[in-house]
Formats: structure tokens, sequence, C-alpha cells
């Protein structure tokens, strides 16, 4: 199977009003009257989030309108499709997360899609109805191993870092939880919390008022370190599996005919909005990072990201399915 390795997409839930500015930090030359903001899953996950406000600052500082719109499909397929196929004058922009693999090529960063600049990076929870929690995930996975067609997890698609994540989890453990792809991480969390399915792993904002709340039991973080908002969360390497990390990022894209001067100033304008005050809250509330940097160091960090889950997948380790 060849995989190519892509993300796709942050962006906001229910097209995000169009953001009012009365003055701009440093206007944008944009070839379009707005920027539309794409992304190619349902709302309620950590890039809705996370986008939402970055979009708001985007408008503050470029005197445009941003309108955010939702194009779930396909693992986000569509949305990439959609703004690689784009001229110019659409003026998209499109939020990509990663790692996200398909079995089949797609428009990819770098090639079809420009570059703007990396948002976030972090951890992923693995997840449990509260009401039936077992004590631990090392308790999840001895039941899992005893009783494998009791189990399965919930992501937010095929091929998905949370996908990747699981899967992996799989080959630590040696355990055949099945995979149960939703088109966002909001309907995911909906039916675990529902018990609908014992599992879910996905980002850490849209479940942590439900783990607050007692609805969900958090079992483990992907990452090498623990959550400060989940402090006493062990991670998955804590848990018994020695040297298992994952994580997942944040990143945004735009179509290849887009002139790089105005990319760069988007990315200008991008890097302040994620030093904002209401920017980090999101981060730490979601245990992230913020990304930032130049249009080059995201492709240099796509580039190496994507390397590292290629020679994985080419070794047979992980099986994703098609």
């Amino acid at each position: 199977m060849k995989f190519a390795i892509r993300f796709a997409a942050l962006l906001l839930g229910a097209a995000l009003p169009a953001v009012a500015v009365r003055a701009a930090d440093k206007p944008l030359d944009w070839p379009a009257k707005q920027i539309t903001w794409v992304i190619g899953f349902v709302p309620g996950g950590t890039a809705d989030v996370l986008t939402r406000i970055a979009a708001q600052e985007l408008a503050r500082r470029t005197g445009l309108n941003v309108i955010v719109e939702n194009r779930p499909g396909a693992a986000g397929a569509i949305a990439l499709q959609l703004v690689a196929r784009s001229k110019p004058g659409d003026g998209y922009l499109l939020t990509v997360p990663g790692p996200l693999i398909y079995p089949s090529p797609q428009p990819e960063v770098g090639r079809e899609l420009a570059p703007v600049i990396l948002m976030a990076q972090g951890p992923m929870v693995i997840v449990g109805p509260a009401k039936q929690a077992k004590p631990s995930l090392q308790a999840v996975l001895d039941d899992a191993r005893a009783h494998p067609d009791a189990w399965s997890y919930g992501s937010s698609g095929n091929g998905t870092s949370q996908n990747l994540a699981g899967e992996l989890l799989n080959q630590y453990a040696g355990t055949r939880i099945v995979h149960v792809p939703y088109k966002g991480g909001g309907q995911a969390v909906a039916d675990v919390a529902g018990g609908q399915i014992p599992l879910a792993i996905l980002g850490s904002a849209p479940v942590m008022p439900q783990i607050k709340a007692g609805v969900l039991k958090a079992y483990a973080v992907t990452t090498a370190y623990r959550l400060d908002s989940l402090s006493d969360v062990p991670t998955v390497a804590e848990s018994g599996f020695n040297g298992y990390e994952a994580s997942q990022w944040f990143s945004v894209a735009a179509g290849s005919t887009l002139p790089a001067a105005q990319l760069d100033q988007v990315n200008a304008a991008l890097r302040g909005a994620l030093d904002t005050p209401e920017f980090r809250a999101a981060l730490d509330n979601a245990g992230m990072v913020a990304g930032g940097g130049s249009r080059e160091d995201l492709l240099q960090f796509i580039q190496a990201d994507s390397a590292k889950w290629k020679k994985l997948l080419d070794s047979g380790a992980v099986k994703l399915e098609n």
C-alpha cells in the first residue's frame, strides 16, 4: 500500500462569522475579498478550537474578514482537494492536521499545497466511559487480549494521528483492538461518552470537559510527557510500554498558486496570533506546544514527520485500513 502522508485541517466548525475589523496591524493584499479558511472535519475537535482563535486574530491583523468553513469527508481529503484545485481569487487557507495517511495519493504540502505555518503540536488522550472503566490502561489491554471481540477505539478518521496512535498501541501491547473511524473528534466524544464504543483516542481539548465532569476516564496520554491539566494521568510509556510516543500537530496551508509574498504576510500575522494570551490559554488547556517559524520551517517539519511514520509503516509493524 502506498501511503501519502498528509494532514488536513484544523478549521472552524459551523462557519465562523466574518470578523469585522476596524484597523489592521498590516493590511494584506489578498487576492480575494475575504479569507476562507477550510477544515476537513466536523466541528468539536482540538483543531476547531485552536483555529477559531487564530482566525479571529488573523482578521484583526490583516484587515480582512475571515470565514471558516467545515468541509468534512474522506478523512479530510475532500478539503485537501478543494484547496489544492483552488485559484488565487478563491482566497482559501486550509488547516492541515498530522500525521495523516491516505491509502491513495492526495494533495501534499510542498507540492499541490503551499506551507504557511505550524500552529501547534501535542498529545492525544486514551479515554473510555467512566461508568464502565477499568482501573488502568494495562487492565484494558489485558482484557483486550483475553476478549478481542469486545474492544474497539474511535478516532477522527482513517489514517489520522489518532488512528496511527491506536495501531502503534496495538503493536506495543500485542492486541487487535478494532479501529472505528469518525468524521471528527466531536462525534467520537459523543459515542464514547455514551458508551457506544469502549475507547477513543482523541485530542485533549474535546475530551477535557467530560474527563473533568467524570463522564470519561482518561487512561493515558500518548506523548512522552504528562499534561499539567491531567497531572494524575500517566503516559502510555509509564503504563508499561516503554518507548511508546505519538503526538499530533496542526498546520496551515494554502493553494500553491497563491503568491509567496502574500503567504509570507499570512505567516507573519499568524506568528503574532500564536503568541496571544487567548491562543496560549487554549494551548495550555489542551496540553499543546505553540508552533511558529517560517514557511520553510513548516515544510521541513512535515517532511521529517512523514519520513518517521513512513518508515514504521513500510516495516509492517503498523497496519492501517485501506
